[in-house]
Order: C-alpha cells, then sequence, then structure tokens
C-alpha cells in the first residue's frame, strides 16, 4: 500500500474525487449505527475542504452536530476506482460561499434557491483517504480478471493499486 502525506496529499484527493458526482455520507445516529445517503459533491476547495448543501432540518445534520466523524465513499465503477474518506463535518451558514456553489440543478430540493429557509453547507475536512485504483489500466485489470474466471486462481495481487493519504 502506497501512503501519501505533505503538498501532494491534498493534490491527489482531488485527483480521485473531482469527477465524480454523488457520493454515500455516512454519519452515525443517537444508536450508534452507521447510516449512510447519497450526496452530490460541489466542491474540493484549495484547503481540502468538501462541500455539500443541506436543509438544516435534516437527520443528517444533526448527527453531524453530535458526532462530527462522518465518511463518504466514491465509486467510479466505470473506471474501477474507489476512494473511502474520513473526515469531520460541520454545518457552515456563508452566504458568500452559497453564492459560489449554487446551481440552478439544486432547485429540485431548494424550491425558493439561495433564499429557502434552513438551507445551509455542509463541508467535511478529510483526514484519512483511501483508495483503489487499476495498477496497469482498466483493460488489463479486466484481462487479469477474466483470466483468473478462465483458470479459477486468485488475481494478481499488483492489479489493483491500494494507497493511503494522509491530510
Amino acid at each position: 500500500m502506497t501512503e501519501i502525506t505533505g503538498p501532494e496529499a491534498l493534490a491527489r484527493v482531488t485527483e480521485l474525487v473531482e469527477d465524480i458526482d454523488f457520493t454515500m455520507l455516512t454519519t452515525i445516529d443517537d444508536d450508534g449505527n452507521l447510516v449512510s445517503r447519497p450526496m452530490s459533491t460541489r466542491q474540493m476547495d484549495e484547503a481540502g475542504d468538501i462541500w455539500f448543501f443541506t436543509a438544516e432540518d435534516t437527520e443528517k445534520v444533526e448527527e453531524v452536530k453530535e458526532h462530527r466523524q462522518v465518511g463518504l465513499s466514491y465509486c467510479d465503477a466505470g473506471g474501477m476506482r474507489y476512494v473511502s474518506v474520513a473526515g469531520n463535518a460541520s454545518v457552515v451558514h456563508d452566504r458568500a460561499k452559497m453564492e459560489e456553489l449554487y446551481s440552478p440543478s439544486l432547485d429540485i430540493w431548494f424550491e425558493d434557491g439561495l433564499d429557502t429557509p434552513g438551507i445551509a453547507l455542509l463541508k467535511v475536512t478529510p483526514t484519512v483517504t483511501e483508495f483503489w485504483e487499476p495498477s496497469k489500466g482498466k483493460i488489463a485489470l479486466a484481462a487479469g480478471m477474466l483470466k483468473s474466471l478462465v483458470t479459477r486462481d486468485t488475481p494478481d495481487d499488483d492489479t489493483m493499486n491500494h494507497g493511503r493519504i494522509v491530510c
């Protein structure tokens, strides 16, 4: 497993998640259960924070206020790329940031746009990110898996690159 730290860590996390729109946000409920729901990533900024829109009166907001630790799971099935982000979340009410990130596609959830009562931002600051991606490209990975199916052998250990990024 590759471990990345320092200045290149932020660039690598950005590269991994920037073109995957939806993630599963996992929070901890009052009973200690892990609860996940889909969220659309609005931005990963230059500081490494990942931003989402939310309504203030949701269970996820209550859960984040009680337990800041969250998980984000990104999946690019076509590219065979998987990313898991552990971080700390907070609810943010910054009108300028909302104006920067808002798009008309959000009107389906926020009827009055940025004037919708209770609209807020959810900011996730990553602490550790892990990723899995083909080490030799998608075609080589697919060929290796097909070979394993035919020969009934396990795939080679080097088919997927697994890395850990400490932010």
